[in-house]
């Protein structure tokens, strides 16, 4: 069913319902080839009228909002997407910097690590060593040398130059077991070695340890004297089997047995 609308003589037809009736001639007298004098008048007066009922000018503000808001959404994809990309370079550099400060804790370890094994080493070898009962000496009596001097006839010992008052050292690690008079040694001491084997040191100033006390090879036990059967200030130094007189041995052998040079 068709629309209708009620029509009156107060009743004017609207702007567009003219336009619209009038660009419909145009087209009729157009298609039939008939254009008046007087039809472009009327055509372009009614053209004004579309242009100006706003909506040519409402298309191109449309059409510029719309740029708009494309341009608004483009820069807020832009710094969207160049925050993301901040923040995983941030993530990345974050994550390279633990890394490298793993590798360095990893390495600094491994480093201390190395070090405190060659410090254990170096200790070890040194416990392990022996060096001479004083330094920068030489032996003034040999081992067996025979005389009246020495109640078994011969020299059980060899002995070193020194003054009195010369430090004498441990040759070895060893412990203490005697610290004291020792008769004809005059003041001594007796060290029991790691390896089994005793040391002593006689004729001595002043002892420097007690009886118990464990010694490190080089470590100061007395001072040098002539206590005891001496013509004169001398280390007397004697290497043992056990701890008891006659059970001696060769003590420049056992020295050079044990790395070192006299």
């Amino acid at each position: 069913m068709a629309f209708t609308r009620a029509t009156g003589k107060h009743r004017r037809p609207s702007r567009i319902t003219r336009t619209t009736a009038q660009v419909a001639g145009v087209a009729a007298l157009t298609t039939t080839g008939v254009i008046g004098g007087l039809a472009a008048p009327a055509l372009a007066a009614d053209s004004a009228a579309v242009d100006q009922n706003g909506l040519t000018q409402a298309i191109s503000i449309g059409d510029s909002l719309a740029d708009q808001i494309d341009a608004q959404a483009s820069a807020q994809q832009k710094a969207a997407d160049e925050a993301a990309a901040k923040k995983k370079a941030e993530a990345e550099a974050k994550k390279k910097a633990e890394e490298a400060k793993r590798e360095a804790e990893a390495k600094a370890k491994k480093e201390r690590e190395a070090k405190e094994r060659a410090a254990r080493e170096a200790e070890r070898k040194r416990l392990n060593s022996f060096v001479a009962p004083v330094s920068h000496s030489y032996v003034s009596t040999g081992y067996k040398s025979g005389g009246s001097l020495w109640s078994s006839g011969s020299h059980t010992g060899i002995d070193f130059h020194a003054a009195s008052g010369t430090a004498v050292h441990a040759v070895g690690s060893g412990t203490v077991v005697e610290a004291g008079w020792g008769g004809a040694y005059g003041n001594n001491v007796v060290i029991k070695m790691n390896d089994g084997t005793y040391t002593q040191y006689g004729h001595l100033s002043s002892i420097g340890v007690s009886v118990g006390q464990s010694v490190t090879p080089g470590q100061q036990i007395a001072l040098s004297g002539a206590t005891g059967n001496v013509t004169g200030p001398h280390l007397h130094f004697e290497a043992r089997t056990s701890p008891d007189y006659g059970s001696d041995i060769d003590p420049i052998a056992y020295l050079r047995s044990h790395g070192v040079n006299v």
